[in-house]
């Protein structure tokens, strides 16, 4: 176990071959004091926590990890690595709270992240990014491909970024409440789907004028908190929210769930594994209700075309040594020997508190 010192929020391994032992851990301080509460906007700090582990999938008691880089920010409520080839440099987007994305790149020789560029993507200091997706999960290139931002005043925010610039290509009013997340479909990269506060699902054609999305699901009871298009089964699609489940759609019919699994806890993250041999398991973070592996019917989430097929989850494993709000987790990348066992990180929040295990 690590003490973060401020909550954490985030967690992200690197997905680049050459540093799959390397991770970030993003935290979130709001500071609180009767002058900021005056004279306001609130304040909020936090870090880029960066660390190196080495691990034993077969006794994870023996793994360990290290701190090896702390960059300070304004409090970071994501952060997500872009899969790049393996020629090119390992880079990391990091969304913040006063309206700005940052890209770090990943240096082998020296063993620490360099900022090579930033920006403030809204107007307003008080307006937060909240999330962040990169375009080319499937297909790394040795270029960035594109992102999308999600901010705090409904706005989703089209990037272009290169390795030393940032540059806005479109935004547009997405939700009328907070938009906690925002996410491409890995399969057909001019599909954006987004969801926030104001209960719904949405849809967006980025070739169009995007005043209008190409869908609206307003079937939820709580607001919608993550996303995550599958790497590995076009149109499949894991959907979490506040009400404490777990949908998945095949996007072809985005209207109506396949599956709706109940977990615990509001789902914070959803995050399919990055094995092709796993590819019906779901790492989820429950909020109120710990950290959880979802496992899916295999030969049902491969047929998505018989939509009377039931898609029965099990909990196949869960971790429960955190005392606060489940917010950050993720799969190693690394290559295993042992593929029913994957490194995996998670942080929570108030108890600021990051464990490193294995499912």
């Amino acid at each position: 176990m690590f003490d973060t010192i401020f909550p954490a929020d985030s967690v992200e391994f690197c997905p680049h071959p050459d540093a799959t032992n390397i991770f970030v851990c993003g935290t979130y301080h709001l500071i609180e004091s009767e002058e900021a509460v005056r004279t306001g906007p609130q304040k909020r700090n936090g870090q880029c926590l960066v660390f190196r582990c080495q691990y034993d999938l077969d006794d994870i008691a023996q793994s360990s990890f290290e701190k090896i880089q702390t960059i300070d920010y304004p409090a970071l409520p994501d952060m997500k690595w872009c899969h790049r080839s393996a020629a090119s440099k390992a880079t990391l987007g990091v969304a913040n709270s006063e309206g700005g994305i940052h890209l770090l790149e990943w240096d082998s020789k020296e063993s620490r992240l360099e900022e090579t560029a930033r920006k403030r993507i809204v107007g307003s200091p008080e307006t937060l990014c909240l999330s962040l997706d990169w375009s080319n999960r499937r297909n790394p290139t040795s270029d960035l491909g594109k992102l999308v931002v999600s901010c705090s005043d409904g706005d989703l925010v089209l990037l272009h970024p290169t390795t030393s610039s940032i540059v806005v290509t479109d935004k547009w009013t997405a939700h009328e409440y907070e938009p906690w997340i925002a996410a491409w479909n890995y399969w057909n990269t001019n599909t954006i789907y987004s969801g926030g506060d104001d209960f719904k699902l949405k849809g967006w054609d980025i070739r169009t004028d995007l005043r209008d999305p190409m869908f609206v699901n307003k079937r939820f009871d709580a607001g919608i908190t993550t996303i995550q298009s599958h790497p590995y089964i076009e149109h499949l699609l894991a959907v979490g929210s506040y009400d404490s489940s777990v949908k998945l759609f095949d996007m072809r019919n985005p209207l109506q769930p396949l599956s709706q699994t109940k977990i615990g806890g509001g789902a914070w993250r959803v995050k399919w594994h990055p094995s092709a041999t796993r590819k019906s398991d779901l790492l989820v973070a429950c909020m109120h209700d710990g950290f959880k592996v979802l496992r899916f019917n295999e030969l049902a989430i491969e047929t998505l075309e018989d939509m009377s097929s039931p898609l029965p989850a099990s909990i196949v494993q869960r971790f429960d040594e955190h005392q606060s709000l489940a917010y950050g987790v993720d799969w190693s990348f690394a290559p295993s020997s042992n593929d029913q066992k994957t490194a995996i990180a998670s942080c929570s929040f108030y108890d600021h508190k990051l464990h490193f295990w294995s499912g």
